[in-house]
């Protein structure tokens, strides 16, 4: 573990405590777990913009559901 202090808004750290009051959580914990999950949201943006990127440059086309379904005579 790393310690790391930082400075967050009073009316944030409000709502920290309260939750942690109200859950028995520790703060650390849940600030943890909460940047743990911004961080995983934010490599994921990162490779859904580096794929769709690549698919702008690769040239490929898509095909609406529609276009499929008449193409496969589902359409009804």
């Amino acid at each position: 573990m790393t310690n790391l202090a930082i400075d967050i808004p009073g009316e944030l750290a409000e709502r920290l405590t309260t939750l942690s009051a109200q859950t028995g959580r520790s703060e650390a914990g849940m600030i943890a777990k909460a940047l743990a999950e911004y961080l995983g949201d934010l490599e994921d943006l990162a490779i859904a913009r580096q794929r769709h990127a690549a698919f702008l440059a690769s040239g490929e086309r898509t095909n609406s559901l529609d276009g499929v379904e008449r193409e496969l005579g589902l359409d009804y």
